[in-house]
């Protein structure tokens, strides 16, 4: 990809091109002797990575499979209006899910992010770290309180800062700044707002019992209409790689970087411990092993850290005598336990004297003209989320009979379901966009109960895993998606949109024709929005179930900590990466302190 000179020279001031610590291409360039290795560049591991480093006495190597993120990808990657199409690409793993039984056979594509800042590099940028009863679940489900809200407060405000947009429109009363701290992940709202936006906000107000306003879903409670955050700042995107990791590599001698190197096993230093680290840069490429004095840290994601663990010996005793894998330690839940959260969007036709996205994204040219501005000095229309501005984090009511074995959330300030308003005509998989003016609300399954798994198929790293979310194996499940899909018809529906819109698109209005067809619908459309969680799940130490305990440190072994999506315990009802980072922030606390550092 081709840069402008203001491009490079913004490039060079964020980045920099001369680094304090080294970059590696090769594994045969290691030779330093290193304290902590994480594997794994991605949310949890550039906030590791970075956090350790500031300890100028200890040794962090970070090896990841992906390359740099300030490279050839540089505009896919922080261009905010190009988030999500990274999708397919080389800076994406490519993973796809087993047929889904529930939604009619169909595969599911299963992106996840093949560079340095990981998912975080290739993620819609959706802020929203979770409700106090998320976190609240989380230490009841370790055992320990330290995980809870109130808590964990510090590190909330230790890992992200709230910013203007490009633009600097206000956006005074629309979010809390009291749950905003002065961390280097950098959020903010939109910098343009649309006929769509204000209408939804409208609804708030004059539907406030059925549709409440909430000024803040950071705040701990995520109930309600709001404003959105993203993960953009100063026109670009902000992530693990730009936020954490590259400011530390630019400053501090005692970070390095394995760029290009798939972890391939882990390595028994001595009985139950794992200190090592196996890896290669292909399949028929020699193999390397590195040795951390102190501790290996996973952060390979929900789907990459039970790959690894089982490729190692650690995991279902019977999946690995099966591929020949020598069983080092018999965990069952090791790949199980797997969450996801279906979406399914459904479009209206807007009347054409109304401003929405969808004439902008039709025409090349504009789009064009768009990028090149950014790529001057990353300002304008692509220099901001415009896509999704508003959101709501509704709950079934009480009476609904969906409750009536109980409810999935983690409580009262958790939600069942998301609505998502875009200002465009957003298209399922299998569905083309059509021309006219559209506007659409993707749903969101937020507290599913079906579980799914990871499973290896090979004793091979470089052999993609079995991935199945396992969608909509439970009544509540579908009964969710049918309810959260009546929701948004009734909200379209209200007198706040007379006028604006035409009436629902043609495959939208059948499917709300009945429940029936609204199910043929789910099932027929359905994709995974991308939030894998759970499979290597954090426990009590009492429990026998679990993998991690409540330091994520691995049970039943020394010299080997899980920190990333993977041992969240339930799917949180809300976009995980907020989650991860406080989680990956109070570890290296954990780290620190369990090494007198």
């Amino acid at each position: 990809m081709v840069y402008g000179s203001a491009a490079l020279l913004a490039l060079c001031a964020l980045f920099g091109f001369a680094t304090a610590g080294n970059i590696y291409t090769s594994p045969a360039q290691v030779t330093k002797k290193y304290d902590f290795i994480v594997v794994g560049g991605g949310t949890a591991g550039g906030v590791i990575a970075a956090r350790l480093s500031e300890i100028a006495t200890v040794q962090v190597l970070v090896i990841e499979a992906g390359g740099l993120d300030n490279t050839t990808f540089f505009d896919l990657i922080y261009t905010p209006l190009l988030a999500g199409n990274a999708i397919g690409t080389e800076i994406d793993w490519n993973y796809s899910s087993v047929a889904q039984p529930e939604l009619d056979g169909r595969v599911i594509g299963y992106p996840r992010g093949k560079v340095l800042g990981g998912s975080s590099a290739i993620n819609n940028m959706i802020y929203a770290r979770g409700s106090s009863d998320e976190y609240n679940r989380l230490a009841s489900a370790s055992g320990n309180t330290a995980w809870s809200w109130s808590n964990l407060k510090s590190y909330i405000l230790k890992n992200e800062q709230h910013t203007s947009p490009w633009n600097n429109r206000s956006n005074a009363g629309e979010y809390n700044p009291a749950w905003h701290g002065t961390g280097p992940l950098l959020t903010g709202l939109t910098a343009d707002v649309f006929d769509l936006d204000n209408r939804v906000i409208s609804n708030t107000k004059t539907f406030p019992s059925t549709y409440p306003f909430n000024l803040d879903p950071n705040s701990g409670n995520m109930v309600g209409i709001s404003w959105l955050e993203t993960t953009v700042g100063n026109g670009m995107r902000s992530n693990s790689a730009s936020a954490y990791v590259h400011p530390a590599l630019n400053t501090r001698s005692n970070l390095d970087i394995l760029v290009g190197t798939q972890a391939t096993k882990l390595v028994q230093t001595a009985p139950k411990t794992f200190r090592g680290v196996q890896v290669a840069q292909g399949t028929c490429a020699p193999t390397y092993t590195f040795t951390a004095s102190k501790e290996i840290i996973l952060s390979a994601g929900a789907i990459g850290t039970p790959q690894l663990l089982m490729l190692s010996g650690i995991g279902p005793a019977t999946e690995l005598e099966a591929l020949g894998i020598p069983v080092v330690l018999n965990v069952p839940d090791v790949g199980r336990n797997m969450q996801d959260q279906p979406i399914l969007g459904f479009q209206w036709q807007v009347d054409p004297s109304f401003t929405t996205l969808s004439p902008f994204f039709a025409n090349e040219t504009a789009i064009g003209a768009a990028l090149a501005e950014w790529g001057q000095d990353h300002s304008g229309f692509a220099a901001g989320n415009t896509v999704v501005n508003t959101i709501g984090f509704l709950r079934l009511p009480n009476s609904s009979s969906l409750l009536s074995s109980g409810d999935p959330s983690a409580g009262p300030s958790s939600p069942h379901f998301q609505l998502a308003f875009l200002g465009l005509f957003y298209a399922n998989p299998g569905q083309t966009s059509p021309a006219g003016n559209y506007n659409s609300i993707a749903i969101v399954l937020q507290s599913p109960t079906s579980r799914g798994s990871v499973n290896i198929t090979s004793n091979s790293a470089f052999v993609a895993p079995s991935i199945d979310p396992n969608f909509f194996a439970t009544p509540f499940d579908m009964g969710a998606m049918i309810a959260a899909a009546r929701t948004a018809e009734a909200f379209f529906s209200t007198s706040v949109f007379d006028g604006y819109l035409i009436g629902p698109a043609a495959e939208t209005a059948a499917a709300f024709a009945s429940d029936e067809a609204l199910e043929a619908y789910i099932r027929t459309y359905t994709n995974s929005i991308k939030h894998p969680v759970g499979t290597a799940r954090i426990s009590k130490n009492t429990d026998a179930t679990g993998v991690v305990g409540p330091t994520l440190l691995v049970k039943g072994l020394t010299g080997l900590r899980i920190v990333d999506a993977s041992v969240l315990p339930y799917a949180p009802a809300s976009f995980p990466q907020g989650e991860v980072y406080i989680i990956a922030e109070r570890a290296a606390d954990l780290i620190k302190s369990a090494w007198n550092l």
